[in-house]
Parts: structure tokens; C-alpha cells; sequence
């Protein structure tokens, strides 16, 4: 993948990985509102980051995935840490 993720992204992991009852209100409410206030544990956060971390090619540390409060800080750490495009990639892009 190696480009920047966004909250479709973690709405995507969190539901394949812990599921959701309303996956429509999960969408919204991840833009306003904390891990724990949704109901999801350090271990699904953890998940949901290792998930994203595979899927981008982000070199990330699991610690740093499993300190995310929110959606917004979870993509904000996995973008920090894309690898870097080649020269010859961003020439052809």
C-alpha cells in the first residue's frame, strides 16, 4: 500500500478485526470519539494497528500502535512511518 491511510482505513481494520454492531455509526463516531469510549480494548486497537501496519508497510513499533487513544492518532502514527518512496517510484507517479 504505502500510501497515507485515513479513517476509512482504520473503519475498514476495526471491523474485519473486532467487529461492530452498526458499522455506519462506528464511521462517524471514530472521528470524535476515543478507542475506549467505542468499546474497544488495548488488544483490538493493537490489532486494528498491526492490521494497518502490514497492509501500509509501515515500520511502526507495536508499543507505539498499542498507545493510540484515537483513530486520529493511529493514522497519524502509521503515516509517519511509510517507507519512503524510491526516486524512481516517485518519477513514475
Amino acid at each position: 500500500m504505502s500510501t497515507n491511510i485515513d479513517i476509512k482505513d482504520v473503519w475498514t481494520a476495526l471491523v474485519e478485526g473486532s467487529g461492530t454492531d452498526d458499522a455506519d455509526a462506528l464511521l462517524t463516531a471514530l472521528e470524535t470519539r476515543s478507542f475506549d469510549e467505542l468499546g474497544y480494548d488495548s488488544l483490538a486497537v493493537l490489532e486494528t494497528g498491526l492490521r494497518l501496519r502490514r497492509d501500509s508497510g509501515a515500520d511502526v513499533p507495536d508499543t507505539q500502535i498499542a498507545n493510540a487513544q484515537t483513530a486520529q492518532e493511529l493514522i497519524n502514527l502509521i503515516n509517519s512511518h511509510l517507507p519512503a518512496k524510491t526516486a524512481e517510484g516517485a518519477q513514475q507517479q
